[in-house]
């Protein structure tokens, strides 16, 4: 028979052990959107212990609404090898546009991302950045309830050796860390470029190029890439953010190794 308690301490008891194991870890994306969510696949992949937050409920950022609420998204030919082995079906509308369920595609990529051993934790919100000697080494978390409702509620720290900021438009670990310290970033200006109007072509190639370090031990990967050096926006078009989560999977997996 069931036991209401019991439910209750299981839940309190597995949650508990999971979030103390993730307050130390050797990568931590923040932002569960496309390009957060395959970084963390390709890092739980490669047996690295991977804790992605997001902010929100629903783990996914823009992709679920498609383009103007119509659940469906565009991807370009250079992206069907990632599709492809997340198992997610598209379909040709002409030589180079592909079309892909916005629903089916940001659902299977949260579970591959799960299913390579990253630790998601939804409703958890990045407060602040830890820095010590020049490099980033951890965040300040906090419950995104307490954020919303504007408590003065204080927060918890996590380390980390790696972190990216997948946060979107808002690129909100580097935007802090600049409101911190300056203009400490390896950008022309050494701080955001700021995000340029819509040009889909142009965007989708900056995203992949921008992403990289972009202060010692953070990482940014797409739109907050694209905020952080100066690219266009591309709209709901999505391989660029793809391509953009495995390439800085793939630089953070260099650092590590050293």
């Amino acid at each position: 028979m069931l036991s209401d308690t019991k439910i209750s301490e299981a839940i309190l008891t597995t949650y508990t052990d999971r979030f103390k194991q993730m307050l130390s870890s050797d990568a931590v994306i923040v932002g569960g959107g496309p390009s957060g969510l395959i970084a963390a696949y390709y890092l739980g992949k490669a047996g690295v212990k991977t804790t992605l937050l997001d902010r929100r409920l629903s783990v996914g950022g823009g992709m679920w609404g498609g383009g103007m609420m119509m659940n469906q998204i565009v991807v370009q030919k250079s992206v069907l090898p990632i599709l492809e082995e997340m198992g997610i079906a598209c379909k040709a509308y002409d030589a180079e546009h592909y079309t892909v369920s916005s629903v089916a595609c940001i659902s299977g990529l949260i579970f591959r991302a799960a299913q390579s051993g990253a630790t998601i934790m939804n409703l958890v919100t990045m407060e602040d950045a830890v820095v010590r000697e020049g490099r980033l080494e951890g965040l300040v978390i906090n419950w995104s309830t307490v954020e919303m409702a504007h408590l003065m509620v204080d927060p918890l720290m996590m380390d980390a050796r790696v972190v990216l900021d997948a946060t979107g438009h808002d690129a909100a670990l580097v935007t802090k860390l600049v409101e911190r310290m300056g203009p400490v970033l390896n950008t022309p200006s050494g701080g955001l470029e700021g995000e340029k109007p819509m040009w889909a072509d142009h965007g989708e190639k900056q995203v992949v190029a921008n992403t990289r370090e972009v202060y010692p031990g953070l990482y940014v990967s797409g739109m907050a890439a694209n905020a952080t050096f100066g690219g266009q926006r591309m709209g709901p078009v999505f391989g660029g953010m793809l391509l953009s989560g495995k390439k800085a999977a793939e630089a953070m997996l260099r650092r590590l190794a050293q």
